[in-house]
């Protein structure tokens, strides 16, 4: 659904009305204190939260892949066979040669960029909060 600008108007409206910012605030003052307690640049956790924040106001969704990506990385950390266990397998069997190479190099690419979204949120959301 392509939001047209009037709605868009609306929403920031409900948001200010609804205390978003303020919550916000909040969440961002606590998190900067977290990350000075923890060690953590408080400029990388400030960017992290930045890019939270706007994730949020888009309504993106976590992806089935991240999500798969993630529990693989929370259970058994990173594997040699990540591509292998995150591979589609009936679906593969119906590709030919070349477009299993494809396949597997086009789902590479989305590991590799759903490591590194794990590792910013690792960082920032999970291994902060352990300690």
């Amino acid at each position: 659904m392509e939001r047209t600008l009037k709605s868009l108007a609306r929403e920031a409206k409900q948001r200010m009305k609804k205390g978003f910012w303020k919550e916000c605030e909040e969440e961002l003052i606590s998190e900067r204190t977290h990350a000075k307690e923890q060690g953590i640049n408080e400029s990388k956790m400030e960017r992290y939260f930045t890019q939270k924040v706007t994730t949020k106001i888009k309504g993106e969704q976590t992806d089935d892949f991240y999500v798969k990506v993630r529990e693989l990385l929370l259970a058994e950390g990173e594997v040699s066979d990540a591509i292998g266990r995150l591979t589609d397998r009936e679906y593969y069997a119906t590709l030919s040669y070349s477009e299993q190479q494809r396949y597997t190099l086009d789902l590479s690419e989305k590991y590799l960029r759903a490591l590194e979204r794990f590792k910013r949120e690792y960082e920032f959301e999970i291994k902060g909060r352990k300690s």
